[in-house]
């Protein structure tokens, strides 16, 4: 079969280049439709699942890593189901059924607004099987707006859940309790004032709103002047603002890592817009930077936490978020030009290989001997969010050898280890899918349809294997169309975008020229292969194969 579709092609005039450019875009249809299959079962195991009066998804059901089979609380929190499963889910129900996202996951979402609203706009904890709702938790807050409801945001734009973000992260800072010289911050730990700067760097540009800058500069300041300076240059997992002094702690994993990224995410707005800020801020950047990456074992890996004066590991265990570290260095990069900082990404992408198979989080067992699902999803992210700036061979295989280790964890109901971790399996597995169709999609993915691409340059090469015609739909520079940001920075929990049309250029498919807008909105196409190429200027994006 495979050698009568290539005699084929051949025959149509295709180079022997082209020929198997359209082959690879074969077989990354292929793991498109395993990747995007997958995170569909987990969907619908989950919606079986929810609770029968408010639609809301507990923490965790009964299982392995979940429930035990005597406990009947039925949980949900903002910090957990809706930071970290719910909107994942979302965002699978509007690639594969488009009808569960306008209607059932529309339902959640005015329920989850019903149920949980503790105070003002912010969220508490609802035990569904009473109905007792707890109190308002700013912690719930940020962790919902920065691992949820940003991450449907950098993908679907200004839906309904952006709102419900402004909202609750505004109403959240005029409620911040810990008391400083440069304000109130949310909190006095590196993960929570993280979670609000990430969210809060974009929700400033998106909205235009002086109070998100301002929150942010808020919290950066306190970091910048205080906390790195009295950190040895690095932040401190806890830090006391009356006594000013800290934990002598740098968390590099989850539950710490998060203030490395807002302060960089920050600091690209300030360098944009070229106040004295950018200009203050940039050598305590670098020195905190250069830290990070002292600390780091002889394949650039970053262990969970070191000593923040010797560097010295405290856990010895590697970070599964080092990605999401080395994205904020990508980042300084990309606003200095300090090319030692992309030299740094591209070293500790070539030593992937050395991680083939890696236990990530500790808990392995006989019947997990490589530990969970979740630490797989996180390392697997982060070097995602890095091969679409800096697509290294050696990463792009390990991507695919993990992914396939990750996916084989999957049970035949659906479920991995039955807790609210799950959605993050379906965002790793989204992110995947969409490099290999290089951001195209049908407007409704079925099982048997597999869309494939390859870049080459300005030119994609498209493969379509479906039962019949069907819409298709192009990807766009998102960080600039729905976030206004002047580069596509790394962000923590984006989507990446891989070939990005411009709206306001023409392409030229199977013959045909259409505005980047038309492909955006989506065009019908048949089964076969394709090649889009501009007509005019060329897209956005890199060129991971």
């Amino acid at each position: 079969m495979i050698r009568a579709i290539l005699c084929a092609l051949l025959a149509a005039g295709l180079s022997a280049q082209e020929t198997e450019s359209f082959r690879r875009a074969r077989e990354n249809g292929k793991s498109y439709e395993q990747a995007i299959a997958s995170t569909h079962r987990l969907l619908q195991a989950w919606l079986k699942n929810a609770d029968a009066k408010t639609l809301l998804l507990p923490d965790r059901i009964h299982g392995r890593r979940g429930l035990a089979a005597n406990d009947t609380k039925r949980l949900y929190t903002p910090h957990n189901s809706g930071a970290d499963l719910y909107p994942y889910l979302i965002i699978t129900a509007r690639l594969t059924a488009p009808d569960l996202y306008h209607g059932r996951m529309m339902h959640m979402l005015r329920n989850e607004v019903r149920y949980t609203t503790a105070q003002e706009s912010i969220p508490g904890n609802l035990e569904m099987t009473s109905g007792e709702l707890g109190p308002s938790s700013l912690f719930g807050a940020g962790e919902y707006a920065k691992d949820g409801l940003l991450s449907i945001t950098e993908y679907l734009g200004r839906t309904p859940w952006f709102y419900r973000m402004v909202d609750m992260v505004a109403d959240a800072m005029n409620r911040a309790p810990v008391e400083t010289r440069f304000g109130r911050l949310p909190a006095s730990d590196a993960e929570l004032n993280g979670d609000y700067m990430q969210a809060l760097a974009r929700l400033a540009p998106m909205t235009g709103d002086r109070r998100f800058q301002e929150w942010g500069r808020r919290i950066a300041d306190a970091y910048m002047e205080e906390v790195l300076p009295g950190n040895h240059g690095v932040p401190s997992g806890k830090w006391d603002f009356r006594a000013h002094t800290g934990d002598g702690r740098l968390k590099l994993i989850d539950h710490g890592n998060e203030t490395i990224a807002g302060l960089l995410q920050q600091f690209a707005l300030e360098n944009y817009h070229r106040t004295p800020r950018a200009e203050k801020w940039r050598p305590g950047i670098a020195l905190m930077l250069d830290r990070v990456l002292a600390s780091a074992n002889p394949h650039g890996m970053l262990y969970n936490e070191v000593d923040a004066a010797t560097l010295k590991p405290l856990n010895t265990r590697l970070s599964d978020n080092w990605g999401y570290v080395y994205g904020a260095m990508y980042t300084f990069y990309q606003c200095t030009g300090e090319t030692k900082y992309r030299d740094a990404v591209r070293r500790v992408l070539k030593n992937l290989p050395h991680y083939r198979n890696h236990v990530w989080e500790s808990n392995s067992t006989p019947e997990m001997p490589l530990g969970s699902f979740d630490g797989y999803a996180d390392s697997i992210e982060s070097a995602l969010y890095l091969v679409n700036r800096e697509p290294v061979p050696e990463a792009l295989d390990w991507i695919d050898s993990e992914m396939q280790v990750m996916m084989g964890m999957q049970k035949p109901d659906g479920h991995i280890e039955n807790w609210y971790g799950e959605g993050n399996y379906n965002r790793t597995a989204t992110i995947y899918a969409l490099m290999k169709s290089q951001g195209v999609r049908p407007e409704r993915w079925e099982p048997g349809v597999r869309v494939g691409a390859v870049r080459e340059g300005a030119r994609l090469y498209l493969s379509l294997d479906m039962p019949a015609a069907r819409r298709i739909q192009f990807d766009y520079a998102r960080h600039k169309r729905e976030i206004n940001l002047d580069q596509n920075y790394v962000r923590l929990n984006e989507f990446p975008e891989w070939y990005a049309v411009d709206e306001n250029t023409l392409y030229r498919v199977g013959g045909q020229l259409f505005l980047g807008s038309e492909l955006i909105a989506g065009i019908s196409m048949k089964p076969g292969e394709w090649v889009v190429e501009a007509a005019g200027k060329a897209p956005y994006g890199t060129a991971p194969r």
